[in-house]
């Protein structure tokens, strides 16, 4: 028979979950293991172009920030909304604020023009269209006759 023993543990699940988590993993559902969350992005090809989506409703087109460097494309943005009301002799009745911040990045291939990228915000969703540089079709081998 064995006996039940009851953990009385010191530190809280959260240390568990810190060091027997792998945090390289991102992908648990679109949420960081930090409890953040990661907006869900699509990423579409053509011959000419490279297309990523992103979802982030809520937001203004002023709100975001991309940058090109390097050959990581870089899409963040951050927002902070504050609301209060105070009654007539400016004590607070109620005060509320939001704080929200993503960043996600993405690393380009080298066929990319990167002075010929551009960004669109509509309906909350973010797109940026990278145009692609023209590739010259590689020549067979091809055998030249000595005169």
């Amino acid at each position: 028979m064995s006996e039940l023993v009851k953990k009385n543990t010191l530190f809280p699940a959260f240390f568990d979950d810190f060091f027997t988590k792998d945090f390289i993993n991102w992908n648990d559902k679109n949420f960081t293991k930090f409890g953040s969350t990661l907006p869900s992005a699509n990423i579409k090809e053509d011959d000419k172009t490279y297309m990523i989506q992103i979802a982030v409703p809520g937001l203004r087109k002023e709100d975001f920030e991309i940058e090109y460097k390097n050959g990581i494309l870089s899409v963040s943005s951050e927002k902070k909304v504050e609301k209060e009301d105070k009654d007539k002799e400016g004590n607070y009745i109620r005060k509320e604020f939001t704080y929200s911040t993503f960043q996600r990045t993405f690393s380009l291939p080298e066929d990319i023009m990167d002075d010929k990228i551009e960004a669109n915000y509509k309906e909350g969703i973010l797109t940026v269209n990278i145009n692609k540089k023209e590739v010259k079709p590689v020549i067979a081998k091809k055998t030249i006759m000595v005169k």
